[in-house]
């Protein structure tokens, strides 16, 4: 679906404590913007309306969290609802969480030598099913390489999606650029992942009768 152009959009991010203007001017130092600089740092790629990150941030006080979308109408749905979930949550300050626009598949324009990402989060994204797209796929072997210059040693990068051929294909993706996969299901709510946070689309799909797939691979 194509969003209609809000010119309000950008002026609202730029007023917003936790929105990133510029991310490239932060390749290397990301872990600054934080309060606490010194916690773990999560990557979600494609956060769309941020209902996903506003539940999972506002529960892990603890955690630094950056998300990353491409369309200022979509990012700025993203903040009001990090703010209306911390807001219900009685949390007063929103200190560890960022948001920015940046194409994921110029990610290494943003992140690289010197970022020490401990976590990517990889929820729904676009199947791009048809074969001269496939390289556009956030999951592809390329992009999964790209992940690595700035994803720690260890760290995990956590997929979930709708799509089988998605799935399948990007188990392959993950074992090609050297990826340990440590757990993975193709029911992913009938299985024994504790932990869930269920976002717009899962709830979508679900509610069709689609089963969810999702899996940890370990960098």
């Amino acid at each position: 679906m194509r969003l209609r152009k809000k010119p309000w959009a950008r002026p609202e991010l730029e007023s917003c404590d936790f929105f990133v203007i510029n991310p490239k001017e932060n390749k290397g130092k990301w872990k600054t913007l934080f309060k606490n600089p010194d916690r773990e740092l999560h990557l979600e790629l494609g956060g769309g309306k941020g209902t996903f990150m506003a539940m999972l941030a506002s529960r892990n006080q603890d955690v630094n969290y950056l998300s990353i979308d491409i369309k200022d109408e979509v990012i700025v749905l993203a903040k009001r609802n990090i703010e209306k979930v911390f807001e219900e949550a009685g949390i007063n300050t929103i200190d560890n969480v960022k948001i920015m626009a940046q194409e994921i598949n110029l990610i290494t324009e943003a992140f690289g030598d010197g970022d020490v990402i401990d976590r990517i989060y990889i929820n729904f994204c676009n199947p791009w099913p048809k074969d001269r797209h496939n390289k556009r796929r956030l999951t592809h072997t390329r992009q999964l390489n790209n992940y690595k210059t700035f994803l720690k040693k260890g760290g995990e990068i956590r997929f979930k999606t709708d799509d089988d051929e998605l799935f399948e294909e990007s188990i392959e993706y993950f074992k090609e650029a050297g990826f340990e996969i440590t757990y993975i299901t193709r029911d992913l709510h009938n299985s024994d992942f504790e932990g869930n946070i269920v976002t717009e689309h899962e709830e979508m799909f679900s509610s069709k009768g689609v089963k969810i797939k999702f899996l940890i691979a370990k960098n």
